[in-house]
């Protein structure tokens, strides 16, 4: 599949940026982060302005981006409607607990506040489920219709979010032990979850062939292959879903995911815990940014590596 820079803005930005408002609300609801004003202006802020360029970003890939909002009428069948939907409910309840954090901190404790502050992390997980589903769902796409792309979605939702979070913890020196090790595990499950989605592309036989999309019994040993194309030059098809990257690159991107979206993340933080408070915060600099880079670099080659099955009427195996 292409990966159109749009589409990896979009699942980049959102996915942190919902990350970070469940961690922001989390935390504060177990009392890990004081009701400091600028503290959630800032956070909330930048959470906003991730989720609502993501939001944007989406649009750009549309062939009449004017027509987005007609989309929301359809959540009765598409993940993608019920993406926009809950995207539009969750800037209720984290819109009006970051704005109770600003203005009123004191009623943070209220039994109203607190539920408020469960729905919104509620919301935000549901928003980021329906993302994943929008590509889970597809089963023409043999490599993403599994139950690890919505896993990948969450954890490294709730990996970059938690990041950022303990980002802007350091920064306003409210740093906390049960954050580091939040952060730290979520890294670890985050790779945990990549190479479980590798392992299962590279290992799992895709049951559609050419012979089965005509109805061939493949008992009987018969082979479909093209005699001659279709066409002369690329077609829409082509590009958008014939997108094929070498795989020694591939290799090489995966190998960069895996190095600045996981492993120097961990040691970057690791050595944020260790360091005097002074200083403490530099690290975690150099780990959001790396690991901003790594997970480009991990949802580019999701959807590069992506084979549609229409592609088979063009000569592809599988």
């Amino acid at each position: 599949m292409h990966p159109a820079k749009s589409v990896i803005a979009f699942t980049t930005a959102t996915g942190a940026g919902y990350g970070l408002l469940i961690f922001m609300i989390a935390l504060n609801m177990a009392g890990l982060l004081p009701s400091d004003a600028t503290f959630a202006l800032l956070g909330f802020g930048l959470a906003f302005a991730m989720i609502s360029a993501g939001l944007m970003a989406s649009t750009f890939h549309l062939g009449h981006p004017e027509r987005a909002w007609r989309a929301l009428t359809q959540w009765r069948s598409s993940w993608l409607s019920r993406e926009g939907v809950m995207a539009i409910f969750a800037y209720g309840p984290t819109g009006l607990y970051g704005l109770v954090w600003y203005m009123s901190p004191e009623t943070l404790a209220t039994p109203l506040m607190m539920a408020v502050g469960l729905v919104g992390i509620v919301s935000c997980l549901i928003t980021v489920y329906c993302t994943s589903m929008i590509y889970a769902s597809l089963k023409a796409i043999f490599s993403w219709a599994n139950s690890w792309v919505p896993a990948s979605y969450l954890v490294l939702s709730l990996m970059t979010g938690a990041l950022l979070c303990d980002l802007f913890a350091y920064a306003f020196g409210f740093s906390t032990t049960v954050l580091d090790i939040a952060v730290l595990v979520l890294l670890a499950a985050g790779l945990l979850v990549k190479l479980g989605y590798w392992k299962y592309v590279a290992q799992t036989v895709n049951p559609t062939t050419p012979e089965t999309a005509i109805g061939l019994p493949t008992a009987q040993g018969g082979k479909v292959r093209v005699l001659e194309s279709s066409h002369t030059e690329d077609n829409y098809l082509l590009k958008e879903m014939g997108f094929a990257v070498a795989r020694k690159h591939a290799a090489k991107l995966r190998m960069i995911a895996i190095v600045a979206g996981f492993v120097a993340p961990v040691f970057l933080v690791w050595c944020s815990s260790i360091l005097s408070d002074s200083i403490a915060v530099y690290p975690l600099y150099s780990a959001v940014f790396v690991c901003a880079v790594g997970i480009v670099v991990e949802r580019w080659l999701f959807f590069a590596e992506a084979k549609h099955a229409v592609m088979m009427y063009y000569g592809e195996n599988s």
